[in-house]
């Protein structure tokens, strides 16, 4: 559960703070996934990709920090 405070009736930033919260804890991107169905194969595919593209980031950052 995300709980955000509202303070002085300030229901702007309580709203911002929730979206923020939302986001990092990846809430966004699950519902974009769950819009429609998804096969097995079409998932196995997906994650593999994410898989590589986050080795490679960081494989880039290694890279970053050690002067390459």
């Amino acid at each position: 559960m995300v709980h955000v405070l509202v303070r002085d009736n300030n229901v702007d930033q309580a709203l911002r703070a929730l979206k923020k919260k939302m986001q990092r804890e990846g809430i966004f991107r699950e519902m974009k996934l769950r819009r429609n169905y998804e096969k097995p194969s079409e998932k196995r595919a997906r994650e593999k990709a994410e898989a590589v593209r986050r080795s490679r980031k960081m494989l880039r950052k290694r890279m970053d920090r050690e002067g390459f």
